[in-house]
Order: C-alpha cells, then structure tokens, then sequence
C-alpha cells in the first residue's frame, strides 16, 4: 500500500476506534479551561473514565489572554498545591504566586491527559440528553465545530455520562441549555456580576458542584449561574473549583 493511502487509513481506523469508545464515559467535561482541566485530572486519577469536549483546537479557556495579553497570570497560595500537582513553577511577588501563562495551559492540559484523561478538540456541545424516571441529565450531544461555523445542517452524536460538567467559564452554556430546554429542572443563571476579585475568588469555589442531577458547574460557569463577582486574571478560583468539583462528582459516583 503506498503510504499517502496508508496515512489515511492509520488516522481514520486509530480515529473512529477511539471515539468509539468514547461513546459512553464516566465524566464529560465542556471546556478545556484552567477548571475543565484541573478537574480532569483528578478525575482521572480516581479511576473514572473521562473526556474534554473543547470547541476550539486549542485549550486553556482564558488563561492564554493573561491580563490584558501581558503573559503572566497569578493565583492565591490557596491554589500552591494544586500548582504542585501539576508540576507548574511560580514565583512569588506582593503575597500572590506568579506563572507563566503558556508554561500553566501546557502542564494543566499534560497533567489531564498524563492522568488518563481525553481531550476532544474541535467538538461543540450543542445539546443534551435527558432521561426520566428520575429527570436527570444523562449525556451530551455533540457536533465538530467546523459543522457550526460552515453553516451546514448535519446530524450530532450523542456521548452518553454519568456526570457532565459544565467548565465552559463565562458562555455557561451548558447550564443555558439545560435552562431553556429542560425548566422542569429549575435551572436559571443569573449572570456573572461586576468585577470584585476577592470575593470572586472565595465564593466561585464555595458554590461549585452539583446543579441538577447529572449536571456540575466549575469555574466561571458557577459565577455565571450564581451572579456571582467576575475575578479578572487570577486563576487559583478556577484551580481550587476544579479540584472541588473533581471531589463531589467521586464521592457522588464512587460512594
């Protein structure tokens, strides 16, 4: 077989395996973000099976941006260990620990993926899946995001869940769905409040975890949900809110 033929041939059959077993996963995350990947690494780390839906062909949500494009981001030293875990170096200035912009979106993605975590980029989540009897959210539904943006009408597939959480930082989108397509679930953000980092910060990670059954809410999505303060470019929120939800979601599903 000539080896044009044989590239082809390697990347759809190792391609269509994998999402195959994709269909069905333990946890699925919406957004690759500082939240979406912190949780996915200690979800994977407790044995269950999960996978990133990121819309773009990248990740790091808003990390990328830094403070208005300077490329440096800062968290509490609430979020130190967390930093640690990752393997991400800081440095410590006016009581704030200091990273690198590009150095934290590269470890956070390595250390989900190193952890047995997938991350499907390129993927849109444009609906869910819903079951009754007890009403809970049971899956995703996705579209590669070349088919949104061509304008093309093509069928989604469906990845079924026991836990999908919404990490797709301010769009909340997923809770937006849930809130518009399913109300019998009483779903209603709020919207993310004026800018106020030390509350932002505390309270963010006071109100994740569960939304309704089947759905969790990380990061900025929590604001989004709550009208809670918006923090501006310090990350150890997001950190410590992806842990947290990481740790309701194992105790939900592992008892």
């Amino acid at each position: 077989m000539e080896l044009d033929a044989l590239i082809t041939r390697t990347i759809i059959e190792e391609a269509s395996k994998e999402l195959s077993e994709l269909s069905s996963v333990d946890v699925a995350i919406v957004g690759a973000g500082p939240s979406g990947m912190t949780a996915a690494k200690y979800l994977a780390e407790a044995g269950l099976k999960v996978l990133i839906v990121e819309r773009k062909l990248s990740f790091g949500g808003g990390i990328g941006g830094g403070g208005m494009l300077f490329h440096k981001v800062v968290s509490l030293k609430e979020a130190k260990s967390i930093l640690d875990d990752f393997g991400v170096r800081y440095s410590e200035r006016n009581g704030l620990l200091v990273t690198d912009a590009s150095e934290l979106i590269a470890k956070l993605a390595s250390g989900a993926i190193s952890s047995g975590a997938k991350i499907l980029l390129g993927a849109s989540v444009e609906d869910v899946v819903v079951r009754t009897n007890p009403l809970r959210i049971a899956g995703i539904v996705v579209q590669w995001s070349a088919i949104h943006i061509s304008g093309l009408h093509v069928d989604p597939l469906s990845i079924m869940t026991r836990a999908v959480v919404d990490a797709t930082g301010h769009d909340a989108s997923i809770i937006r769905i849930v809130s518009k397509k399913v109300p019998e679930l009483g779903v209603n953000p709020r919207g993310a409040g004026p800018m106020d980092a030390a509350r932002g910060e505390e309270l963010v990670v006071k109100y994740t975890g569960k939304v309704v059954p089947g759905l969790y809410a990380t990061g900025m999505a929590v604001a989004e949900l709550h009208g809670l303060p918006r923090m501006g470019p310090i990350f150890s929120g997001m950190l410590l809110s992806g842990k947290r939800v990481a740790e309701v979601i194992i105790r939900d599903l592992k008892g």
